[in-house]
């Protein structure tokens, strides 16, 4: 079991000395420890390793009576209530002398524990749902404030601070003038709109613009900054501002515009917030399966390029919907296909363009025109969204691993054939490689969103995790298998020449710049 560092190993028995068979780990991320027995789970060094750390601490002064430590039966769970615990043992060891505080340890069992000092998860979860404090009104400060003034405004609490403390209490603290009037409005805007938006009958699209254009005027007033643009059309004039001031809506007020543009299907204002990363988490799940329910292709395509915390439900219902889209959905995706053909015969032009004969740009515009190439012919429309799915770094690769899961017979053959599609390109073209300069060099931003080698293998690698039972019970899968496997074991026959000649490259590298140092 692999612990994050720094931690702190606790070895105690039953009858209250130290020995034993019973070992904790106090891990400060995820929070969380698990429990053993000597004769299980643990590694003999790594045993020794934490009774040495412990045996080091306990010979500290007063360590000791800085911890309340309670010792649990094998197979349960510890929960540190304060983060501050690895920096406390950090500061231990520095500076032995000194007692830094006292920290509790949280204990999450099924055994009786004493309540004045332990809460179990299940008692923090049910004093949650039972606060009869009403959360839906929003945070006090729902903007994120200017530090710069009032940072400046600080003052030390204590006339004399004890140097020994980790931290000083400070007087003083206040949001800006600005702040706080920008703050100020938010709060009179948000149940104002929010009201409106269960009115379903007589609130329609152009009081939504009329209602939200004032309140980001007076925002924009109140921070002196000018926009420029047409302020004639209103829902025009209105994504200007949101590109340039939504960062101080908070995401109370953005979620409820979010809300509206999807209700009135005011696509530009959607892209807008989308675009400039004013979707909170919240507000994807409801984004997402609204956006697949209208067949909005292109701007699923923008939650995967600029959200960077899709959840399962999401990644699942994104992956579903491109791998086997509906006619509908297929026949809105046109314009995906026509934008690849445009940047691949762009590549084509300045690849050819005599004028960039002599310029490292030439040799730039061949390899993106070869990748372009690859990353277009052979694929249907629907596939090419997939392009950007798989090359994209938001993704998190155990949600990836987990939508996987969830694919029926249809939907994981689709997958399984995408990705043959892609070894047998990269086994065929072995010059592709990946030019990401090549989308701000020469403004083909396709080359960015085209997926490396790296990202189909590890891709299928995903896929024979999950469904390896399935791929081998159903014989359908089969064929596709074999061709698979011809394709990477050309591809793994290279690998070793390929990595001999990476190390004789670095090594002439790392010597250059030795003899110009």
């Amino acid at each position: 079991m692999g612990v994050p560092s720094p931690l702190l190993a606790v070895t105690g028995s039953s009858s209250g000395g130290l020995g034993g068979g019973r070992e904790i780990l106090y891990v400060p991320s995820p929070l969380l420890a698990v429990t053993g027995s000597s004769s299980g789970g643990l590694g003999g060094g790594r045993e020794i390793l934490y009774r040495s750390l412990f045996k080091y601490l306990l010979s500290l002064p007063r360590f000791v009576r800085a911890f309340d430590i309670w010792f649990l039966p094998p197979s349960r769970f510890v929960l540190i209530s304060d983060l501050l615990l690895p920096m406390c043992v950090l500061y231990f060891l520095l500076f032995p002398g000194v007692l830094v505080g006292c920290f509790k340890l949280l204990i999450v069992s099924e055994a009786p524990i004493l309540p004045r000092f332990a809460m179990s998860l299940l008692e923090v979860i049910t004093r949650a749902a039972t606060n009869s404090k009403d959360t839906a009104t929003g945070s006090e400060y729902p903007i994120i404030l200017n530090p710069d003034e009032t940072f400046l405004n600080l003052k030390p609490q204590l006339e004399t601070p004890n140097a020994t403390v980790l931290v000083s209490p400070v007087s003083g603290w206040q949001p800006s003038q600005t702040d706080t009037k920008v703050i100020e409005i938010s709060k009179k805007f948000h149940p104002k709109l929010k009201r409106k938006l269960k009115d379903t009958n007589s609130f329609t699209k152009e009081k939504f613009i009329t209602l939200l254009k004032p309140f980001l005027e007076e925002v924009r007033e109140i921070l002196g900054l000018s926009v420029a643009a047409d302020s004639a059309n209103d829902a025009d004039y209105a994504c200007a501002l949101l590109r340039k001031i939504g960062f101080f809506m908070g995401q109370d007020v953005a979620s409820l515009v979010l809300e509206a543009s999807l209700k009135f299907e005011i696509w530009d204002m959607v892209e807008t917030l989308i675009v400039n990363r004013l979707v909170g988490h919240s507000c994807y799940s409801s984004l997402v399966e609204s956006l697949i329910s209208r067949k909005r292709s292109d701007i699923l395509c923008l939650c995967i390029k600029y959200a960077t915390d899709l959840g399962l439900s999401e990644l699942t219902g994104v992956v579903k919907y491109f791998l086997c889209p509906s006619r509908e959905a297929y026949n809105a995706m046109a314009d995906v296909r026509k934008e690849w053909e445009s940047q691949a015969l762009t590549a084509i032009d300045k690849a050819s363009d005599m004028s960039l004969l002599d310029n490292k740009k030439s040799r730039l515009a061949k390899e993106a025109a070869v990748l372009l190439m690859l990353a277009y012919d052979g694929f249907s429309t629907s596939e090419l969204y997939l392009h950007y799915l798989l090359a994209s770094s938001n993704i998190d690769e155990v949600i990836m691993s987990a939508a996987i899961s969830k694919l029926n017979g249809r939907e994981l053959m689709c997958l399984v054939r995408y990705l043959g599609k892609w070894l047998k390109k990269y086994e065929r073209f072995p010059e592709a490689v990946p030019c990401p300069k090549a989308s701000n060099a020469l403004g083909l931003k396709a080359c960015a969103w085209v997926p490396k080698l790296d990202d189909i293998v590890r891709c299928f690698g995903l896929v024979v995790d999950e469904n390896f039972s399935t791929l081998i019970l159903h014989t359908e899968f089969h064929e596709e298998l074999k061709a698979i496997k011809e394709y990477v074991g050309s591809l793994a026959s290279e690998a070793p020449l390929c990595s001999s000649v990476a190390t004789s490259i670095s090594r002439l590298r790392s010597e250059a710049k030795g003899e110009q140092s």
